[in-house]
């Protein structure tokens, strides 16, 4: 009796744990489909890799930024397009495209021709020449050659109507150094003149005729990066210095390059630059460039009759390289794209899309109309109700402000100022 329970005992015993074993693996097997579901279900949802170059993030959001050495949590992301402003689409012709791209070149208009000087073609290659075009017949001709000694680059450059006052500038490709060398050219016969040099050579100074006198102010000094605030002049009158030395005149109250100069009813005005630009690398024979910290400012002066900067209301918003990218347009002043601060997250340089107007009377500005694309250091011109620019530098494309290809197109717009 005693080995028949114990039998069975132990039968009853070996079921139950067969029992129990089956249960075991169809839980188990339940556990692991429950998790493979589980994680193919997050892995569809958050964890494909995300494209991150077309990604833009406008100023009001935020995006969770990556753990890095421990630090987590919420960082503002701007889009790359945060510095453009709302304005009207106005309607472009593109035109004859100029023989040469240029970018850091200078232009002057008289009557229906625009005088286009040197700039760099490329980083290491630079225009010694003049192109013109023709804004009655819209058409690019009479190409002649600059005095060998003349800067390629970063000119100071006026007009009287016949004759163009050349001062300063970058001699040389990519960042190399200034001369202080000036010339004069007399557009009726295409002859080069010398000038006195400067007292010392700078780089894209504000330059104007302002009661008989040239001026010459700010730029950037020998290194390419500091800014100059000394201002000097010298009387001319019909391509000749009256006199052998420069004269020293008040100084701008806020010194640099790449800024719009101009005179109306005879005050001198000074509009936008920045402070410090690219500078040669130490030690490169071929004074390769290397980028520096800039500081693009909105500030807005105007030299009156007791020889007196005042401080007028600022540009729409922080605007350089504007040198010749202007035009005097009935009793305002109108500015054609440029650059303005870098982009706060990607320190990348940002051109300006858009086109400034400025009222001389009433001491306002309006932005009036969009360009084509964004691009800094356009050439401008007006004629018969058309504004003109071309060359430059303009952007990477719609959503991407950056520069990228330097160019020679000309474009126009048919241009009603209130």
């Amino acid at each position: 009796m005693r080995i028949g329970k114990a039998a069975a005992g132990s039968k009853s015993s070996t079921t139950t744990k067969l029992v129990f074993i089956c249960v075991a693996l169809l839980g188990g097997f339940l556990l692991v489909d429950l998790l493979w579901a589980s994680s193919s279900s997050s892995s569809s949802s958050f964890n494909w890799p995300l494209p991150t170059s077309n990604v833009l993030v406008f100023p009001n959001q935020t995006l969770p930024k990556a753990k890095k050495d421990g630090d987590a949590g919420p960082q503002r992301i701007l889009s790359a397009t945060f510095a453009d402003l709302p304005a009207p689409q106005l309607k472009w012709e593109k035109m004859a495209t100029s023989p040469v791209p240029r970018l850091d070149g200078a232009a002057l208009q008289i009557n229906d021709l625009l005088y286009v000087f040197a700039g760099y073609g490329t980083i290491d290659h630079v225009h010694s020449h003049v192109d013109i075009y023709n804004f009655t017949a819209n058409s690019w001709g009479g190409t002649f050659d600059m005095p060998k000694e003349m800067a390629h680059s970063h000119l100071g450059m006026v007009t009287d109507g016949r004759y163009i006052y050349v001062v300063t500038g970058q001699y040389g490709p990519q960042c190399r150094g200034p001369t202080a060398r000036n010339f004069v050219l007399d557009t009726e016969t295409k002859q080069w003149q010398d000038l006195p040099p400067l007292p010392v050579p700078r780089y894209a100074p504000a330059t104007q005729l302002w009661r008989g006198r040239l001026h010459v102010m700010g730029g950037s000094k020998e290194n390419r990066h500091t800014p100059g605030l000394e201002h000097w002049s010298i009387a001319v009158k019909n391509g000749k210095a009256l006199e052998t030395e420069w004269r020293t005149e008040i100084p701008i109250p806020r010194g640099g390059p790449h800024r719009a100069c101009v005179v109306f009813d005879d005050r001198l005005y000074v509009f936008g630059g920045q402070e410090g630009d690219f500078m040669a690398k130490p030690g490169s024979p071929i004074f390769k460039c290397s980028r520096r910290n800039e500081v693009v400012y909105d500030d807005v002066y105007m030299l009156d009759d007791d020889m007196k900067w005042k401080v007028l209301p600022p540009m729409p918003k922080p605007d350089s390289h504007i040198e010749f990218a202007w035009a005097i347009v009935n009793r305002s002043l109108v500015i054609v794209g440029g650059t303005t601060e870098k982009h706060p997250n990607t320190k990348k340089m940002t051109l300006v899309g858009e086109i400034f107007q400025f009222q001389f009377d009433t001491q306002k500005w309006k932005v009036i109309g969009k360009l084509p694309y964004r691009v800094k250091t356009t050439l401008v011109g007006f004629w018969n109700g058309w504004l003109y620019f071309t060359s430059g530098q303009r952007d990477k494309g719609p959503d991407d402000p950056a520069p990228r290809k330097v160019i020679g197109e000309m474009w126009r717009t048919k241009l009603k100022l209130l």
